[in-house]
């Protein structure tokens, strides 16, 4: 077979497949084409997910009919004034969104620019274009009917409707977010009208994030704001404890242009490496500006990829810029959590139908208290005042267990603390130790709040905060032992420790082999106090043999420091004293990321005395 120069109706098929590759793309090409065009305003309407309807109007500056005319060829474009790829400031700039769409479906442009006293539409007669007078205001309206119908093949690979319509609000949300100047109004048949109206202001792009990704994520998020040379990074980062099960709330714009970018993720993911279970994903919306020469963003047909000219660069100031926000907010922990614990504490699921079944003990089938059958012949009923003993009635059955204490509470009045200060409540943020429960869990009072404390969890955290401190400044302090401790091991286990012995000895492990199944260890980190050993040896020896190659210890020594600080905190089970309590509160308060664990779970709890009172049904 002949090479052939393929028709023009072909080949622009083809650019189509490369640009629309379904309705949500050409909303995206056509409500940038608007923002390029200096819109303030954008409505989109859309009808079956856009493949019958997609109509976008703007406000922009318009085209007068030379540029209209222009406008639908392929490669023809207003946005390269130099011809240079290497300096792009626009979203669009390729000239090739209008020829596609018209390509693949019915399109429509009216357009009427500012000095204009009338606009002009242009359509298409069949192969013929047509341009007639429109009244209409300023700016443009582009419209795509029908899309596919020419290409039912293409038309066979979409979604469903609903699927489709998901789409377009994902692309439309990520626009909005990135132009929190610009009015947007999402509409249609197929949807519930959405209206992000216009923000002013320092707090604009705040304001937007709010309500697009919802107050939740604004009231347990940070700011961000870093400048490493020319690289500026900005938004929001949600707190460690705020998380997703997936990435999709994870949200990038370089430049104000909306991408997907793997340099991104990974510093994203290396700034919360020490706060997250491997299975959580961290709730960003980050924004870099940098000069346009040192990114190319011609890389994708759809524009949505970027390439940066020093990728590590660009990875370090999100990395730093993330931990700078996160540090800044100390030992803050999501409102969420706290949200969780109250509606734990609810009679019942809301809008559930209670269970069918015969009523909880304590409770009768009408509502009204009941009591034990066998307690009830010694018990009589007196009004109010509920059930009492009988004068009349036997001795009452023992109920083992009810005179033992849950909780126990410290006597404050006479506790011994080094600064009388400690005793003012509002003086703390996480307030003044009140109580310990089940010997974990650390009750305090604070001027308008209830918390609670995970003793372990939180002391985890500061231990490694220690850690991680100290292997900065170098290898961390360590303790000799008078006589080595010997531990039994698998030689394999054996050989790993030995090999990593140099490493280990940075993070205060010092160790060597005594015989082919055993290791003595002759120091172990200061931090960790009179540890379990066994224990801890145990579980660096498991780690090691996770990573399976020796080379990397030392790039993952904080790794081994998290693993290590689990043995160096206080455990479940350990009474501590009301000075004790009190210190480790102080603690957390001057302790960054102190509002979770190092396996991202929340250190405490907090319940503000509004929230308490609606419990009781007092607000």
């Amino acid at each position: 077979m002949r090479i052939r120069q393929l028709p023009d109706d072909l080949v622009n098929k083809i650019a189509a497949g490369e640009v629309i590759e379904r309705p949500a793309s050409i909303v995206k090409e056509l409500v940038e084409n608007a923002l390029d065009a200096g819109a303030t305003r954008i409505g989109v309407t859309t009808s079956a997910g856009g493949k019958s309807l997609i109509r976008i109007e703007d406000n922009g500056h318009g085209m007068d009919e030379a540029d209209l005319r222009l406008s639908i060829e392929r490669h023809a474009t207003s946005k390269l004034q130099d011809d240079e790829l290497d300096d792009i400031r626009t979203l669009g700039f390729r000239g090739e969104a209008l020829a596609s769409i018209s390509a693949v479906s019915e399109l429509s442009i009216a357009t009427r620019s500012k000095e204009a006293e009338l606009g002009l539409k242009l359509s298409f007669d069949g192969p013929r274009i047509v341009i007639s007078p429109s009244p209409m205001p300023h700016g443009t309206v582009v419209e795509v009917k029908s899309l596919f119908k020419n290409v039912p093949a293409r038309l066979k690979f979409l979604k469903t409707d609903r699927g489709e319509t998901n789409a377009i609000t994902d692309v439309m949300r990520r626009l909005a977010m990135s132009k929190p100047h610009v009015q947007f109004v999402l509409q249609g048949s197929d949807r519930q009208t959405t209206n992000w109206p216009a923000q002013s202001g320092d707090s604009a792009a705040k304001n937007r994030l709010g309500q697009i990704m919802g107050n939740d994520f604004a009231q347990n998020a940070v700011p961000i704001d870093y400048q490493r040379g020319p690289v500026n990074v900005s938004g929001m980062a949600a707190l460690p404890t705020y998380t997703k099960a997936n990435s999709l709330s994870q949200f990038y714009f370089v430049n104000g242009r909306p991408v997907r970018d793997k340099v991104l993720l990974g510093g994203v993911r290396g700034a919360y490496s020490d706060f997250l279970h491997r299975d959580r994903f961290p709730v960003v919306a980050i924004f870099i500006d940098m000069p346009s020469a040192d990114l190319d963003v011609n890389v994708h047909p759809a524009k949505s990829e970027v390439r940066f000219r020093d990728p590590g660069f660009v990875r370090a100031a999100v990395i730093r810029a993330l931990m700078n926000a996160l540090d800044a907010a100390g030992f803050r922990a999501s409102k969420t959590v706290s949200d969780a614990t109250l509606a734990a504490f609810q009679p019942g699921v809301a809008g559930q139908a209670p269970a069918q079944g015969p009523a909880p003990y304590g409770m009768a089938e009408n509502g009204q208290p009941s009591i034990d059958p066998q307690v009830e012949r010694t018990m009589q009923y007196q009004g109010d005042y509920g059930y009492r003993p009988s004068s009349m009635s036997p001795q009452m059955p023992r109920m083992d267990g009810l005179n033992v204490p849950s909780a126990r509470m410290e006597d404050l009045a006479n506790a011994d603390f080094a600064a009388q200060e400690d005793m003012a409540v509002g003086e703390h943020p996480l307030g003044v130790a009140r109580a310990q429960l089940f010997e974990n869990y650390i009750v305090a009072q604070s001027d308008d709040s209830l918390i609670v404390v995970d003793q372990h969890a939180a002391h985890e955290r500061l231990v490694y905060e220690r850690f991680k401190a100290e292997l900065n400044d170098g290898p961390v302090p360590a303790q000799k032992h008078l006589i080595p401790v010997v531990i039994d091991l698998p030689e394999e286990d054996c050989t790993r420790l030995e090999d990593a012995a140099e490493a280990l000895s940075q993070v205060g492990l010092g160790l060597e082999r005594f015989g082919p199944a055993a290791i003595a260890i002759y120091e172990t980190p200061a931090l960790l106090g009179n540890s379990d050993v066994h224990k801890l040896v145990h579980d660096v020896a498991d780690q090691l043999a996770e990573w399976d190659n020796i080379s990397v210890v030392m790039e993952r020594l904080e790794e081994i420091a998290a693993r290590m600080a689990c043995h160096g905190s206080v455990r479940s089970g350990r009474r501590l004293r009301a000075e004790e309590m009190n210190k480790l509160l102080r603690e957390m308060e001057a302790t960054p990321h102190s509002g979770q664990c190092i396996h991202g779970r929340p250190t405490y709890v907090e319940l503000s005395k509004v929230d308490i009172e609606k419990l009781f049904g007092r607000r």
